[in-house]
């Protein structure tokens, strides 16, 4: 199996014969990963923390880059997005700090309420509402300030709505490719 992710300076390519590259601590519980989990790489630095219930994803999980940069905060409650969803921009070489990318508000996997974006500068890049994972009204702006039509704000929206969907199942398909060894009815811990 074969599962590529970029997210923001996190990549990964992994295969069967390169997961040593990563070390996974979690335990399991009625053959499912059960409490909270770790993925270091092989330098021993944290890539994401997060926690399973019974095999489902619980609480919130963070993402890290390869240099220690904060990526993503995933809340979960009972495996679906609940909470604030947050990205950052990776440091650039003249500011150490992350710059937030992204906020945006989930219930029961659906966007819901405001989701605010930057860009890497820290001026707003738009602000969309939405009820129930339908969107009800947004703004945007050029980095220059410059507000967008509602048309070129709703079609960003669209756009932005498909890559923050795909940068969260990569991100989630990296925790999924390393997950605790479970067997069933095993309730050990993991390391390794």
């Amino acid at each position: 199996m074969r599962v590529a992710a970029l997210a923001f300076g996190f990549t990964l390519a992994a295969t069967a014969s390169a997961a040593q590259d990563f070390v996974v601590e979690g335990s399991c519980r009625d053959g499912q990963p059960h409490g909270n989990y770790e993925l270091r790489d092989a330098k021993g630095a944290v890539r994401a923390v997060g926690a399973f219930n019974r095999g489902k994803r619980t609480g919130s999980f963070l993402f890290w880059s390869s240099n220690g940069a904060r990526v993503a905060q995933l809340p979960f409650e009972d495996d679906a997005l609940s909470g604030t969803v947050a990205l950052w921009w990776p440091p650039s070489g003249r500011d150490p700090d992350e710059k937030p990318k992204l906020e945006a508000g989930y219930a029961h996997g659906r966007l819901t309420g405001t989701k605010r974006s930057w860009y890497p500068s820290g001026k707003m890049r738009a602000e969309a509402r939405y009820d129930n994972g339908t969107l009800t009204g947004t703004r945007a702006y050029r980095e220059n300030g410059k507000a967008m039509s509602d048309a070129e704000a709703r079609a960003l929206a669209a756009r932005d709505f498909a890559s923050d969907e795909a940068l969260y199942a990569s991100l989630l398909a990296i925790v999924g490719a390393h997950l605790p060894r479970c067997e069933p009815a095993s309730d050990r811990l993991e390391k390794g």
